[in-house]
């Protein structure tokens, strides 16, 4: 735990005002006719003894943290040091100025105010340091407590990953496995592209933000890829622009999306079909991504949809908004809009 005397700033800021007040001391007690020399010993020795037990407060307080329960220890403690202090410096003072019986006397008389004046200053300094560690310890457990939340974090959205890349990866050795009796040229082709895909999804492992334009080139492989499944069925439209494509989103965060739209795009329908993808930018701070593609109305609710609720997952747990993903179907066309907040 760091003590405020530990940071340059404020040992200046201290030993300042600590000169200030010695200096302060030392001109009343001249002013009440005592000597220059006598109102400095005083002033110097009795204020830096006191400077050294507020610092000994502090230093005792920053290893040992009292319970709510026991702040009378720091009481305790400050009514201690002011009964050393004072008896310390009365016996430095009067071994000074033995020869001084005036002062002495002076002395003697002021010991109620001095000891209550000694007291209070080293409470002060008692309650300022318990308030100084006890923030302290207050960030620490924040800052703990936030890395370990963004530890869980990383950990579901790296087992969320994980999750969604088997599922592709099943269905691609299965049409390889196809196409090796009757299309080796092709089965070779789509191992090729499988090979590029998947080490382009390990380097993206690594990474939690891509561009627009790195998620459209990873994704053009697993198109290719699916194009080789389905041939002249499947086609795709891309529209973005050298804005949108500079803009980031979670890596590995479109590729679902085309893959659940393919799902029940090609699987649940007859015929050739056309996926769209559209990429916006809303006032700099947004990146929208729309996708279409046709689906049977009378399949909807097939499936477990784990593709989708775990994309709205990833999007919760790193932006905090229910409603960033968004999906509708009307006449025949499932929409997908994805709300990626821009972060700075």
């Amino acid at each position: 735990m760091q003590s405020p005397f530990s940071i340059l700033r404020f040992r200046l800021a201290f030993a300042g005002i600590w000169v200030i007040w010695i200096a302060g001391h030392a001109a009343i007690l001249y002013w009440y006719d005592f000597s220059v020399r006598a109102a400095l010993i005083d002033s110097v020795a009795s204020n830096t003894l006191l400077m050294l037990a507020c610092i000994a407060v502090s230093n005792n307080l920053r290893y040992f943290q009292p319970s709510q329960k026991r702040y009378s220890y720091i009481f305790w403690l400050c009514f201690v040091m002011t009964l050393i202090w004072f008896f310390v410096s009365r016996f430095l003072i009067t071994l000074l100025l033995e020869n001084s019986f005036e002062y002495v006397s002076f002395f003697a008389q002021s010991t109620p105010v001095r000891a209550l004046f000694g007291f209070f200053i080293i409470g002060i300094a008692g309650l300022s340091s318990v308030l100084w560690y006890s923030l302290q310890n207050q960030q620490e457990a924040e800052r703990r407590k936030k890395e370990a939340e963004n530890l869980a974090i990383e950990a579901e959205l790296y087992n969320l990953r994980q999750q969604l890349q088997p599922h592709f990866l099943f269905n691609s050795l299965n049409s390889i496995n196809a196409l090796i009796g009757f299309e080796p040229d092709m089965a070779r082709k789509m191992i090729q592209q499988l090979s590029d895909f998947l080490r382009g999804t390990l380097r993206k492992e690594s990474r939690q933000w891509s561009t627009l334009a790195e998620e459209l080139t990873h994704l053009q492989l697993y198109l290719e890829i699916e194009k080789v499944r389905f041939g002249h069925r499947l086609s795709t439209r891309v529209e973005s622009n050298d804005i949108t494509d500079n803009m980031r989103l979670p890596a590995m965060l479109l590729q679902p999306v085309v893959e659940n739209a393919i799902k029940y795009g090609l699987y649940d329908t007859m015929g050739d079909i056309e996926i769209t993808i559209v990429a916006e930018a809303r006032s700099g701070k947004e990146l929208v991504i729309t996708v279409t593609n046709p689906y049977d109305p009378k399949n909807k609710g097939k499936g477990t949809g784990f593709g989708l609720s775990s994309i709205q997952r990833r999007l919760y747990l790193l932006f905090a908004g229910q409603q960033l993903l968004k999906t509708y179907g009307e006449n025949g066309i499932f929409t997908t809009v994805m709300n990626i907040p821009q972060i700075a």
